[in-house]
């Protein structure tokens, strides 16, 4: 198994660190020359949604990233992410992959200064740490979609088939076991 981070902006190292201490090995997507590794699964960091959107355009990689997740492609979609792959932003005409139903509100809890530390139930896993950093939420899950985590009465990680997405940054937590829930969806 293999998983491929995409490395254009945001927290991509955390990522590959926190693969790298479960022992699953990736690689970083820069180019369009990097989608002919083989991998079984995509890290979309946080970062900023609409820089990331306009380099993968750029790159040549939006399309085939966007097919390959629409095919089955296992991805996990972490702040930026997450709008990345959501089918409606509500405060942005925007959309990316528009692959997810959900419906997200991009930059939900303010400025940075907005930014926060909880711990939270996430199902299936149990009580875990979460670092918001000019975080979204989903305000609504449709079709496929459910429900993982709430906190203070908004979603904050839901699943929909081949997709998983958090609102939190895990990558930015010593825990693993969001990251070990992605590895166990891309074995199931």
């Amino acid at each position: 198994m293999k998983v491929a981070v995409l490395a254009l902006q945001g927290a991509f190292a955390e990522h590959k660190q926190m693969l790298s201490r479960l022992g699953v090995p990736s690689f970083e997507i820069r180019q369009k020359r990097d989608l002919d590794k083989p991998f079984d699964g995509l890290i979309i960091p946080g970062g900023e949604s609409t820089v990331q959107g306009k380099l993968m355009r750029e790159l040549g990689l939006f399309e085939p990233l966007r097919e390959r997740i629409a095919g089955g492609l296992p991805v996990f979609g972490t702040c930026a992410g997450l709008l990345l792959l959501a089918k409606k932003i509500k405060n942005d005409d925007r959309v990316h992959f528009a692959v997810m139903d959900i419906t997200a509100v991009r930059n939900a809890y303010g400025r940075q200064l907005g930014s926060f530390y909880t711990e939270a139930e996430f199902k299936g896993i149990g009580q875990i740490p979460m670092t918001f950093i000019r975080a979204p939420y989903i305000e609504d899950v449709s079709g496929e979609a459910e429900v993982l985590a709430t906190v203070s009465g908004h979603i904050v990680a839901a699943r929909e088939g081949n997709q998983l997405v958090t609102a939190f940054h895990p990558e930015l937590n010593d825990d693993l076991s969001v990251h070990k829930y992605f590895i166990n969806m891309i074995k199931n």
